[in-house]
């Protein structure tokens, strides 16, 4: 059963660290995801960025059924409607969007899934707004920076926002988004760097991790 959006949500602000991950290897895919929720992630995006998505996402929902319960698994790089269902159909617990489709809005609202969509201007973050988002994208995060979130956030009040893209798992950086307003952000390679994925340093993924959340605890 999915998860109602809020509940979701909710999970997003708690966690303030949401992994972005693609691999062709499934096992490859686990012991990340794994690694992940050792060091504390407890919300994980995995793309639809590959031949192997579907089977390799699949792989992850059971991993998460049988030991990760409390992980909210969803999918991202979703486009359209079409994939949206796929992917809702398999078990995703939210989806997350690059752009604004309007389509893929109105079939997240008519199945109550959680819908993340992907923005980059004032005029793309209404249309989200009107579309029933909750939680806003902002990506690129590097193009945007920290100021983008700044002078926005007064324009839309009842929205959050998550920059993906760029965004560096340290101190300085991670101090400037919150500080900014975000409410989490999105990492990818910055938080996996393709060196520990090619070694199969899973210990030291998920010691990168638990850093960075020391770096979020200790955010003044």
């Amino acid at each position: 059963m999915t998860p109602q959006p809020e509940t979701v949500l909710s999970a997003f602000e708690s966690t303030k660290v949401v992994p972005v991950f693609y691999h062709d290897d499934p096992e490859v895919c686990a012991a990340v995801m794994k690694a992940c929720y050792e060091g504390g992630i407890r919300v994980f995006e995995f793309t639809n960025r590959g031949e192997n998505a579907r089977q390799n996402f699949a792989h992850l929902r059971d991993l998460k059924a049988a030991s990760m319960p409390d992980m909210y698994l969803g999918i991202g790089t979703i486009k359209n409607a079409a994939d949206a269902k796929t992917f809702t159909d398999m078990g995703a617990d939210f989806i997350v969007s690059p752009i604004i489709d309007e389509a893929t809005a109105t079939y997240c609202r008519s199945q109550n899934i959680f819908w993340v969509p992907g923005c980059m201007t004032p005029s793309e973050i209404a249309v989200a707004e009107k579309s029933g988002a909750l939680l806003v994208k902002l990506f690129p995060g590097s193009t945007l920076g920290p100021g983008f979130v700044k002078a926005i956030k007064p324009l839309f009040p009842g929205l959050r926002f998550m920059p993906t893209g760029g965004v560096e798992p340290e101190q300085a950086n991670l101090q400037a988004w919150f500080d900014a307003g975000v409410v989490c952000v999105g990492l990818g390679s910055n938080l996996l760097p393709k060196a520990a994925i090619d070694k199969k340093d899973w210990a030291g993924l998920a010691g990168k991790v638990t850093q960075t959340f020391a770096y979020i605890k200790a955010l003044k």
